[in-house]
This record gives structure tokens, C-alpha cells and sequence, in this order.
């Protein structure tokens, strides 16, 4: 069953008629077509994508032959009241997420005769669970951010701001395969490793410091995300004790997951080793999130998510921390596959030690 006809499905289960799909990430997903400013009305039985000439050529070429294309003239919602009233709907489903107040009063105003039917995240639901392409593609992401953190490890000096490890760190990252990062690439050293996201500045990195990396890349459309806190040189004695009490946590979310597992018990299991240590106060962030088209994705042990039971296939960070405001901070973070005895991880660079430069 392909990713639409999945939808489909979704779609006859809960009642509509059809869905209107306007996220970049979600129309890439059902379809393959990358082009922005425009939309995919799926039905039942059908899709139609909704572009303007600029991309009807790409379309053609990226699309199956079983999905309609439709060129708009005058905006890709005039385009969509008259499909609707052509095809004899009498109802639009949408997310109501995604689509603008600005835009769903127009269609209001346009159909007035419409009933609308606000359905949110069904296609982000699909993609939670990750296919064999998919897994293939977040894996070389992985593998792209594993080699530039090997790669960072030689480049960085004293004297060097986070701005220019960033820079370093994105080219590298680029010249592996890279089309991309995932987001801002976090370079935080010294009191600025405290700030869970201190992305990169014009701070000198010093001797005696602590240096958080939270970087990651997109691979033929697919995230990697990955934190590794090194030393350039001693450090603090308890800024070293930090870094080992956040490995501790990192490896104990590791042990719980299997299919089953909520995002809470995950989130819990790090808090134990962190709340044990006396730091928990200093962990305030979620444990973990899924990526893949997005870097931030569900399931996962944050927010509404943590209720949220794990599946094989579902893909996630692990990335417990400990911020000692003023004075340092540490964070270590993976990804991982839910499989169906566990899970297996896909980043790989070094971690059981504080690595001193």
C-alpha cells in the first residue's frame, strides 16, 4: 500500500470525503513533489495536486501518473472552490494546523454551502512510522553527523569563536552529502554550554571550557540530530561529574525502549539517574522527539507525546542534560529506531568519556 492510499484509508475510516494537504513535508511525503505554493486535495478515490506554472513541468516529472495535475491561475484557493464545486463535494476536510484564519475565511466566503471538517495531523500520524527508504536515508544523515563530529575534533583551537566551528561544521557536513542542516547548528562553550540552545556567536572559545555540539543535516530530505559536549583541556571537577551523570542517563533511556514504551517512562528514566544525582532541578527540557522530514516530530518523551506508546519503526533522540547556569553545561544525544526487541542506534560518534582536546 502506497503512503496516499494509506491516507485514503484514514479517510474512509473517519468519514471524509476527502483532505486538503498544504505542508510542504506532507505533500513531499504522499507524493515526492518538492515545489512550493501549492496543494494536494486527496479524495477516496484520487489526488490532485494544485500548482502554478512554475512548477508543472517538475510536477510531470516527480509525480505518478495516477495523481491529477491541476494549474491554478488565480491562486491555488480559488483553484481548490472550484475543483470542489465541479467534483459535486459537500465537504472539505483540512487541518486546521495548517491552513491560515486568512485562508479558511476565504473558503468560507467562497463555499459557503461547504461543511468543514477540521482533522488534525492525520498525514504526520502516517508519518511517524518509518518505511525501509525512509530508515535508509535518516541513517546516511546520521552517518554524515557522526563523521563531522570526528572531522570537528581536529579543527577546533583556542582562539576559534562558535561561529567559526559552526561554519566548519556546516560545510563539512555539506562537502559529506549533506543538502543542508537540520537547524541552527548549537556551538556553546564555557557558561554559554548552560544554555540548551546557545546557538553559535561571535564567543571566543577558551581554554577550560566546556563545548556543546548539537548539530545535524538533512539527507535527500531526511533529519539527523546529535549533541556531544567536549573539554578543551581540565575543566571544573564537577563539570566532568555532570558529563558523567548525563552518559548515565543517556544509556538508561537507551535500556528501557522497546515497543510498548511510553514517552513518558523514557523522560522518567532519565530523570532518575539525573533526579538521584541531585541535578534534576537542572533538567528541564524534554528527554527525547522523533525526527525525519522535520527535525522535530512525534512520538516522543516530550509534551503531549509523553502519553503516547512507542512502535517499531518509530524513530528518536535520546538527549538528557544537565545546565549549571553560569558555570557550564552538558548535553548528550542520539537517534534511534524502536525495533522489535529494542532499538537500534544510528549515531555513533564517540560519547563514554569526556573527551579532552
Amino acid at each position: 500500500m502506497t503512503r496516499l492510499q494509506r491516507l485514503q484509508t484514514l479517510l474512509i475510516e473517519k468519514h471524509l470525503a476527502n483532505y486538503f494537504v498544504t505542508k510542504p513535508e506532507n505533500i513531499f511525503y504522499l507524493t515526492g513533489f518538492t515545489g512550493d505554493d501549492s496543494g494536494v486535495l486527496v479524495t477516496q478515490d484520487d489526488a490532485v495536486l494544485i500548482t502554478d506554472s512554475r512548477y508543472i513541468a517538475q510536477a510531470h516529472q516527480q509525480l505518478h501518473d495516477d495523481i491529477v495535475i491541476l494549474q491554478e491561475q488565480d491562486g491555488i484557493l480559488v483553484a481548490l472552490a472550484k475543483l470542489l464545486e465541479t467534483r459535486k463535494f459537500t465537504s472539505l476536510g483540512f487541518d486546521g494546523t495548517q491552513l491560515n484564519y486568512q485562508d479558511f475565511q476565504f473558503l468560507k466566503k467562497a463555499l459557503p454551502n461547504q461543511k468543514f471538517q477540521s482533522r488534525n495531523g492525520l498525514v504526520e500520524q502516517l508519518r511517524q512510522v518509518k518505511d525501509a527508504d525512509e530508515l535508509a536515508n535518516i541513517k546516511i544523515s546520521c552517518q554524515i553527523a557522526d563523521q563531522c563530529f570526528e572531522h570537528i575534533l581536529n579543527f577546533i583551537q583556542p582562539g576559534m569563536t562558535e561561529l567559526s566551528v559552526a561554519n566548519e561544521m556546516e560545510y563539512d557536513m555539506r562537502k559529506r552529502g549533506a543538502s543542508g542542516v537540520s537547524f541552527e547548528t548549537i556551538v556553546a562553550s564555557g557558561y554559554r554550554s548552560a544554555w540548551p540552545h546557545g546557538s553559535a556567536s561571535e564567543k571566543v572559545i577558551q581554554n577550560h571550557e566546556l563545548i556543546t555540539l548539537d548539530f545535524g543535516c538533512f539527507y535527500n530530505h531526511y533529519a539527523s540530530d546529535i549533541t556531544r559536549t567536549v573539554a578543551l583541556g581540565t575543566v571544573d571537577p564537577e563539570l566532568a561529574h555532570i558529563y558523567d551523570v548525563v552518559l548515565k542517563a543517556n544509556q538508561r533511556v537507551l535500556s528501557v525502549v522497546k515497543p510498548g514504551i511510553s514517552g513518558q517512562a523514557m523522560h522518567d528514566a532519565a530523570h532518575e539517574v539525573i533526579d538521584g544525582a541531585g541535578y534534576g532541578p537542572n533538567f528541564g527540557h524534554g528527554t527525547g522527539h522523533s525526527i525525519g522530514l522535520e527535525i522535530h516530530e512525534g512520538p516522543g518523551a516530550f509534551g503531549a507525546y509523553k502519553t503516547q506508546k512507542q512502535v517499531i519503526a518509530n524513530v528518536e533522540t535520546d538527549e538528557p542534560g544537565i545546565y549549571l547556569e553560569g558555570k557550564g553545561g552538558v548535553r548528550i544525544e542520539d537517534d534511534f529506531v524502536v525495533t522489535a526487541t529494542g532499538y537500534e542506534l544510528l549515531t555513533h560518534a564517540p560519547k563514554n568519556h569526556l573527551i579532552q582536546l
